[in-house]
C-alpha cells in the first residue's frame, strides 16, 4: 500500500473480511446520521479510519526500532489488527521496553486528541459520530495492548522490566510468559464468575451468561496461546546459536542444465551427494534443484527429464557465506525464503547446499 518511512506496508486479504463486519456492525450506528444507502458508505469509511490507526500503532513501534538500527522488514495488516516484522531482537531491555510502549503511547495520544477534538472543535453530526467512535476505539487498543501478555505490548514490557532486573533475555520471556498464562486463567475464572452471578440473580440472562463464558474462554484461549508459543520460540531461541552452515550443509553434486534427472540422481549417488547444483559450461553455478520436485517425479520419467527443468535461478540473496551461523544464518535465510541455498566459502567456491528441511530438524532436536 506504500513505504511511509521507507517502511513497505502490506494489507492481508482478511481485512477485507473484517471491513465488511465492521461495516456492517456500524451502519447501524451511522443509519441514525444519514440515510442508507450512505449510511454503509459512513460504516466503511470507520473501518478504514480504524485500520488507519492500527497502522499508526505499528508504525511507532518500526520507527523506534529504526532509530536503534533494527531493520524493520514490513507490517502487514491483518484479520486481528497488525504486526510488525522487526528482524532482529533489541540488545538491550530499555529498548524493549521503548520499542513495546512506543504502540500503545501513541495510540493513547490518539484518543486524547480525538476527544480534544470532539469537545473544543464544531463538528457535523457524521464527523461527530467518527471521531467519537475512533478516539473510543484507540483508547480500547491502548488499554488492551497493555495487557502483561505475551505477543503483546505489555507482555514484552515485563519481559524488558525482568530482563533489566535478572540480566536474561530467557527468564524475561519465561517470567512474561507465564504471567500471561495465569492472565489466561483470570479470564476464564472472571467469565465464569461473572455468568454465574448473572445467572442467580436473573434467571432470564441464561443465554448472556453462557455468552459471557464463550466469550471469556476466547479470550482466554487467545491469550494462553500467545504466552505459550512465546514460551516455545524462547526455547527453541536456545537452539539458534548451535546452527551453523557449514554444519548443516549437504555435498552438492555439480551437473549441467542438459543432463537427464536420472543421470544426475546416479552421479549424486555416487558421489554420497545429497544435493544437485546446475552450473554453466566454465563451472559457474547458475541453478539449484528442487528436492521436492525431484521426489515427486516419477522414476520412470526421470531419463527423459532434464535437471534444468527442476531448478530455480540462483538470485544473489541465495547465495549465502559458508560461515554463517546463529542468528546472522537465520536473518539470511528470512530475508529471502527458499527451500535450498547455495553455500559459497570466501573465494567463491561452491561448498555445498543448504536445505531449509535439515534447519528445521536442527530446530526440532532430530
Amino acid at each position: 500500500m506504500g513505504r511511509p518511512f521507507g517502511i513497505p506496508v502490506y494489507v492481508s486479504p482478511t481485512w477485507f473480511l473484517v471491513a465488511i463486519v465492521i461495516t456492517f456492525l456500524f451502519e447501524g450506528p451511522a443509519s441514525t446520521q444519514v440515510d442508507r444507502p450512505y449510511s454503509y458508505l459512513v460504516a466503511f469509511t470507520y473501518a478504514v479510519l480504524l485500520y488507519a490507526s492500527v497502522l499508526v500503532h505499528e508504525l511507532s513501534h518500526s520507527v523506534v526500532a529504526r532509530l536503534f538500527g533494527l531493520p524493520v522488514r514490513a507490517i502487514t495488516l491483518h484479520i486481528l489488527g497488525g504486526v510488525s516484522e522487526i528482524e532482529r531482537e533489541p540488545r538491550t531491555p530499555g529498548r524493549e521496553f521503548l520499542i513495546a510502549f512506543a504502540g500503545p503511547a501513541l495510540s493513547a495520544v490518539l484518543a486524547g486528541v480525538g476527544y480534544l477534538v470532539y469537545v473544543f472543535v464544531p463538528l457535523s453530526p457524521v464527523a461527530e459520530l467518527l471521531v467519537e467512535a475512533l478516539t473510543f476505539a484507540n483508547l480500547v487498543v491502548a488499554i488492551f495492548n497493555l495487557l502483561p501478555v505475551l505477543p503483546l505490548d505489555g507482555g514484552r514490557m515485563i519481559r524488558a522490566a525482568v530482563w533489566k532486573v535478572s540480566g536474561r533475555t530467557r527468564t524475561g520471556t519465561f517470567v512474561a510468559g507465564w504471567v500471561g498464562r495465569a492472565v489466561a486463567i483470570g479470564v476464564l475464572i472472571m467469565g465464569a464468575v461473572a455468568a454465574t452471578y448473572s445467572s442467580s440473580t436473573d434467571s432470564s440472562t441464561d443465554a448472556g451468561g453462557w455468552l459471557s463464558i464463550i466469550w471469556a474462554a476466547l479470550v482466554a484461549s487467545f491469550i494462553w496461546m500467545g504466552a505459550s508459543a512465546a514460551i516455545r520460540t524462547e526455547r527453541l531461541r536456545d537452539r539458534i546459536p548451535t546452527l551453523q552452515a557449514r554444519r548443516l550443509a549437504r555435498r552438492a553434486t555439480q551437473v549441467t542444465a542438459g543432463l537427464p534427472l536420472a543421470e544426475a540422481i546416479r552421479r549424486a549417488n555416487e558421489e554420497g551427494a545429497g544435493a544437485l547444483v546446475i552450473v554453466d559450461h566454465e563451472g559457474r553455478p547458475t541453478g539449484l534443484v528442487n528436492e521436492q520436485a525431484v521426489l515427486a517425479t516419477p522414476e520412470s520419467r526421470r531419463p527423459w527429464v532434464e535437471v534444468g527443468d527442476l531448478s530455480r535461478s540462483i538470485e544473489p540473496e541465495l547465495a549465502l557465506s559458508a560461515d554463517l551461523a546463529g542468528e546472522e544464518l537465520i536473518i539470511a535465510m528470512r530475508r529471502a525464503p527458499a527451500s535450498e541455498y547455495l553455500l559459497v566459502e570466501p573465494t567463491g567456491q561452491v561448498y555445498g547446499v543448504l536445505s531449509v528441511t535439515d534447519v528445521d530438524r536442527a530446530f526440532a532436536g532430530a
